[in-house]
């Protein structure tokens, strides 16, 4: 079992900037892809973006890409996010994951992903 601690969320206005952090309980993390998702009011939760094992490659959503970047250190068992030019449509709440299967692939899909934590609030004002 691995616990994944999220935080770094809050309220922000448009245009500015947050950074979230993931903190993962298990070293055997370093093997594994992890993500980020989120979940706004009454919608299902969708993906944001995600980082390989080793950091070399990266996935994001159309919505978020060129605002956000993800990155990692596995020697803190760490996952960023970095969120600039935040919108409210950003609002959500944020969700890090970890991969199901150790392996070289960066997955988007939530159904890869077999462990979560248990969210940070962002909120965008307008």
């Amino acid at each position: 079992q691995v616990l994944l601690v999220e935080s770094g969320g809050g309220l922000v206005q448009a245009g500015g900037s947050l950074r979230l952090s993931c903190a993962a309980s298990k070293r055997t993390i370093v093997t594994y892809a992890m993500g980020w998702f989120r979940q706004a009011p009454g919608k299902e939760r969708e993906f944001v973006s995600a980082i390989n094992w080793s950091g070399d490659n990266t996935q994001y959503a159309d919505s978020v890409k060129g605002r956000f970047t993800i990155s990692r250190d596995n020697a803190k068992n760490t996952l960023w996010l970095q969120m600039n030019s935040l919108k409210p449509e950003d609002t959500a709440v944020y969700y890090c994951a970890v991969e199901r299967r150790a392996g070289w692939r960066t997955p988007i899909s939530q159904d890869d992903y077999a462990y979560w934590g248990q969210g940070t609030q962002v909120t965008v004002s307008s």
